[in-house]
């Protein structure tokens, strides 16, 4: 067994069966991505569009990918065909757009609302307010490419566990704001997607469904010059 399936077992031991695991292998290689789907790993979290398509044309068509860092409008085309979800959907102009790319291919897309709930300017996201908005104009319910199954959001970067236990705890409620005003009769809004490798117990604690865990499973990140 390599390192890799090794960490990704020891993850996997620590989540609750609702929980799930998106494998964040974004800069690693495929040799790598391949371990950890030898070990049963089917999903897998990108955050760059064209390294994201690149390995799914190379990869096992039973993965699932998902699309996790910031995506831009012209970026779209190239994950469209295949994505299966889209964790960072932070405007309203981004959700138009993946669903009129969506609409090219046929496809309705899975997304998450991103909210912004951290203290730092280095994230993006909607705030309830902005959300509520969105979700009650007639621009929103005129889309048809794509459907909205939850929400996403990144704590702030610090050792402070309170600060990131109160920032997981708005996002979960939230969710549940969200799930009474809009969702409440679609089973599909089910997704809280927060925690990363430093900070998924706490975040499955207040509330997770979904984790995005890199470092613990693949090593240190590989920034590509």
């Amino acid at each position: 067994m390599t390192i890799t399936q090794t960490n990704l077992l020891q993850i996997r031991q620590q989540l609750p069966a609702h929980v799930t695991l998106v494998a964040v292998s974004k800069t690693k290689p495929i040799p790598q991505l391949m371990e950890a789907y030898e070990a049963g790993q089917r999903i897998f979290g990108e955050n760059k569009a064209l390294e994201m398509r690149d390995k799914f044309e190379s990869m096992p068509k039973d993965i699932q990918w998902h699309f996790i860092g910031h995506l831009q409008t012209n970026k779209i085309k190239y994950i469209a065909p295949f994505v299966s979800l889209v964790h960072s959907v932070d405007s309203f102009k981004l959700l138009l757009e993946i669903d009129k790319v969506a609409e090219k291919y046929n496809r309705i897309i899975p997304c998450l609302l991103q909210f912004y709930i951290a203290k730092e300017e280095t994230k993006f996201g909607f705030d309830l307010d902005e959300g509520i908005q969105m979700l009650n104009s007639n621009e929103f319910k005129n889309l048809r490419h794509v459907e909205i199954t939850g929400v996403m959001g990144m704590a702030t970067y610090t050792e402070n566990e309170n600060q990131i236990i109160t920032e997981f705890h708005q996002l979960n409620s939230i969710f549940h704001e969200l799930k009474k005003l809009f969702f409440a009769n679609q089973p599909n809004f089910k997704e809280v997607s927060m925690g990363m490798t430093d900070d998924f117990n706490l975040a499955i604690s207040e509330g997770s469904t979904m984790v995005r865990v890199g470092s613990a499973i693949f090593g240190s990140r590989i920034y590509n010059p």
